[in-house]
């Protein structure tokens, strides 16, 4: 009996998944149990547009996220932290700081799209990664500089 799975199972597959299983053990344990649910002509069609669709949502996200890069590739953006007398920052650099800046810019990036490979804890001019999707990924000038 051929049934699509509505949560993982050990052993059978993922969820979403057509797997062909005994009639025994769909209808004694996946049935009842929620894990499954048989593989009719109209599931089957449910499932092929749901797949199309996070086809077309993750096309869509990776096209923003590479004109997001674009954009970001010649920019440079300044953030103000407050510092000791030598120029040491109080702490570090967070990526929230450089975000809320780029918001003043009128670009909205989350936090944990920003990449710092070490902190940073001193005046100056530096390169961040920008992850923005999985597969694209660019970089960003921070100027940091004192209040």
């Amino acid at each position: 009996m051929k049934v699509i799975l509505t949560k993982d199972v050990k052993a059978q597959g993922k969820t979403g998944d057509i797997v062909d299983v005994s009639d025994g053990y769909a209808r004694n344990y996946l049935f009842p149990n929620g894990l499954a649910k048989p593989a009719t002509a109209t599931a089957l069609n449910s499932i092929k547009l749901a797949k199309e669709a996070e086809v077309r949502r993750r096309k869509i996200e990776h096209d923003e996220a590479v004109e997001l890069c674009k954009k970001l590739a010649g920019m440079s953006v300044t953030v103000k932290i407050k510092t000791g007398a030598n120029g040491k920052l109080f702490g570090a650099l967070n990526t929230a700081a450089i975000s809320d800046a780029l918001k003043a810019q009128g670009i909205d990036l989350d936090k944990k799209k920003i990449v710092l490979a070490d902190p940073i804890k001193s005046l100056g001019t530096y390169t961040v990664a920008i992850k923005p999707f999985a597969e694209v990924s660019g970089k960003l000038k921070v100027n940091v500089v004192g209040e």
